[in-house]
């Protein structure tokens, strides 16, 4: 079996997701450190070159979960030893939203060591459309904000192949046996995300509508937010068959975003039977499709007349037919399949089990 480097900043869902596709064909080896701690940062760049000059002699291709300060070292060694270098880009890496304080591109050196990341890859691999270039007009009425690195990087000219990320439909379903609440909304997030997904604008929302529940998953109750309504829950980070039982209880997923690179937790939600409500913002309308609504600026007043309209419709069908758009566009097999046809021009097909 042929071996490839893995290289990501921490754990998360859809990175063990992407380990455990590229390890039905090839023996990954996984590198990460610590990378939040600027004390440590040079220490992990040392610690990082000599690990990959001990494994790429006997690898095939360094694959890389992220641009940022990890990137540059496989992107030069790639280049170096002539082994192919692919960064996936999903979201931070590509952005510099100074608006919401959010965005890898907002700071110096590391936009530095992104633009030659991206110039020394052999392929990028955004996970949508979006992170190549984007025009943000839900965030302000009145102008239009420009993303994504084709944006801020105009003469990079590495290939690159959008190739959408994916959630296991088997394990995110419908479970009959739960009885969903036609009043609940919900959404997910974590630490940091609070303003970027969405989260003030559905603390002024649930003032104006105590008859609707109003849940956050995911974070603590905000020591600022000593005088939430009465509507609003916060659920701290839950495992993922609890979460499972909470996309159930609830009708409908809200995922206002002023920025998403993706939108894996609304995919989840939606393969759970949720309606999803998302804003006008990158890839989120077209994740929905026909299944969903889709609110076209970060309006309070806005948000209120959508959310009761869309609570007066004839809705009920429409969670199923979220799962099946799940199913269909962002399965597990059509990102795998994706994954190897780039990697290795199609000559592996994805091993289901």
């Amino acid at each position: 079996m042929e071996k490839i480097i893995f290289i990501y900043p921490k754990r998360a869902s859809f990175i063990d997701l992407d380990i455990n596709i590229l390890s039905k064909n090839y023996f990954v080896i996984e590198n990460t450190y610590n990378w939040i701690n600027k004390h440590t940062l040079p220490l992990a760049l040392l610690n990082q070159f000599f690990f990959i000059l001990k494994n790429i002699r006997a690898s095939k291709y360094l694959v890389v979960s992220f641009g940022g300060y990890w990137s540059i070292i496989p992107s030069l060694l790639g280049k170096w030893f002539k082994k192919p270098v692919f960064i996936i880009l999903h979201g931070s890496d590509c952005v510099s939203f100074k608006e919401i304080n959010y965005g890898s591109l907002r700071k110096p050196i590391l936009r530095f060591i992104l633009k030659k990341s991206y110039e020394l890859a052999t392929h990028l691999l955004p996970v949508s459309q979006s992170l190549i270039y984007t025009e943000n007009n839900y965030y302000s009425k009145n102008r239009t904000i420009s993303q994504g690195y084709k944006y801020f990087f105009d003469k990079n000219n590495t290939k690159n192949t959008v190739i959408h990320n994916a959630v296991d439909s088997n394990r995110w379903c419908i479970q009959p046996n739960i009885k969903r609440n036609n009043n609940r909304f919900i959404t997910v997030l974590s630490e940091g995300q609070f303003i970027r997904k969405g989260g003030e604008l559905i603390i002024d929302i649930a003032y104006k509508l105590p008859e609707f529940e109003f849940f956050f998953i995911g974070i603590l109750k905000p020591l600022s937010l000593s005088n939430a309504p009465n509507n609003i829950t916060f659920i701290p980070k839950t495992p993922p068959d609890e979460l499972l039982k909470i996309y159930n209880g609830a009708k409908y997923y809200l995922q206002l975003s002023i920025f998403e690179g993706f939108g894996v937790a609304l995919c989840e939600a939606m393969s759970s039977g949720c309606i999803p409500i998302v804003s006008n913002a990158n890839i989120l309308p077209y994740i929905i499709g026909e299944t969903g609504y889709v609110i076209t600026h970060n309006d309070s007043d806005i948000l209120e007349k959508k959310l009761i309209e869309i609570h007066n419709e004839n809705n009920a069908e429409m969670g199923r037919k979220a799962r099946k758009r799940i199913i269909e566009n962002f399965s597990v097999e059509k990102r795998a399949n994706k994954l190897y046809e780039v990697l290795d021009k199609g000559r592996i097909i994805y091993k289901k089990n």
